[in-house]
């Protein structure tokens, strides 16, 4: 079977890619490499089945090509991170809102089934239910903050996305990914694991944002992709929302520590105010942990590393990257 992944050769997507290959698929990348990297899926270049398209899920007519020759279309393509919608917020929207409208008309012409990549960032501020994690039928709270566009930008994803499922009967799945974590992240636009643990490995002040109480989860970058693949098989997935991660949680504080202890580093750890990080403006979540319970019961779910395990991974991914195989750690 022929699947498209829109943002092919970004971190996710190109873990994907590689799974779809391995499981038979024969798969179409499209990418504009603004934050993916052909560095991603230089691996998969010399594979039959795989196709890599460089372009933009704004142009229109390229997505609907590509959808026309595809059953199943993973939609992950999308301005991420932080730092960089914090930068560029008219571009964040631009491209999030009208690349998955083209999208979904090109799914629609052609007959075909999508799974559209959501984000945590929906769910907005803080959790507002007794069991302390953000469920999928939760109120979302979004505030005044320009940060707030990329969670309205998404937000706008889904609502389209259910749209055209009730009115339009098109076949979709959407997946509510928390904090995913893996080899080939980039700590470029604010992703925190992949700074920390390049910090330590180079001898770097490791920088924690705000008082570093606020609180996260990290999932394995394969159980995510698994995860996807279930769903958009599973017919009673469609027309749902799921979250996906890890429902164990952890302090950035904690996580910096860890950091620090599993490289061998001497970085000192270092609180840096959200406004010397990201400008003037800028709101944090305090407390951002997913309830699997709706996606467990349905497929199963369950992700299979724990933060030590990550942290190890990601850790020697990073000294190989790096050049630092062998070498002593900093400091140390």
């Amino acid at each position: 079977m022929r699947v498209l992944v829109t943002g092919g050769a970004g971190f996710i997507g190109s873990h994907l890619c590689e799974k779809l290959l391995e499981e038979g698929y024969e798969v179409y990348a499209l990418d504009d490499l603004s934050t993916g990297s052909l560095q991603n899926i230089l691996h998969l270049m010399g594979e039959p089945r795989f196709h890599f398209v460089l372009g933009s899920i704004l142009d229109e007519e390229e997505v609907d090509r590509l959808v026309a020759k595809c059953r199943q279309v993973y939609h992950l393509a999308a301005v991420v991170g932080v730092k960089l919608v914090f930068e560029d917020p008219i571009r964040t929207i631009e491209v999030n809102v009208r690349g998955t409208e083209n999208v979904l008309e090109a799914a629609l012409r052609h007959g075909r089934k999508v799974l559209i990549a959501s984000t945590s960032e929906v769910y907005g501020k803080d959790v507002r239910n007794p069991t302390g994690k953000f469920k999928e039928e939760d109120d979302i709270i979004i505030g005044p903050s320009i940060r707030w566009c990329y969670a309205c930008s998404k937000a706008l994803d889904e609502y389209l996305a259910r749209s055209y499922f009730i009115k339009k009967g098109l076949p979709v799945v959407i997946a509510r990914l928390f904090n995913t974590v893996g080899p080939r992240q980039t700590g470029a636009y604010g992703m925190v694991i992949p700074r920390f643990v390049e910090q330590a490995l180079t001898g770097k002040p490791i920088t924690v944002y705000g008082d570093g109480e606020q609180v996260r989860s990290f999932c394995w970058v394969g159980d995510v992709v698994e995860a996807m693949m279930k769903l958009i098989d599973h017919p009673k997935a469609v027309g749902e929302v799921f979250n996906v991660g890890s429902d164990k949680p952890i302090t950035i504080n904690d996580l910096a520590r860890k950091v620090k202890e599993k490289t061998g580093s001497k970085s000192p750890i270092q609180h840096i105010p959200y406004e010397e990080a990201y400008g003037p403006g800028f709101e944090d979540i305090r407390y951002r942990v997913p309830d699997i319970s709706k996606i467990r019961n349905l497929i199963g779910f369950e992700p299979t590393l724990g933060i030590d395990e990550i942290l190890e991974r990601v850790i020697a991914f990073k000294r190989r990257e790096l050049g630092l195989e062998g070498s002593p750690s900093p400091g140390s």
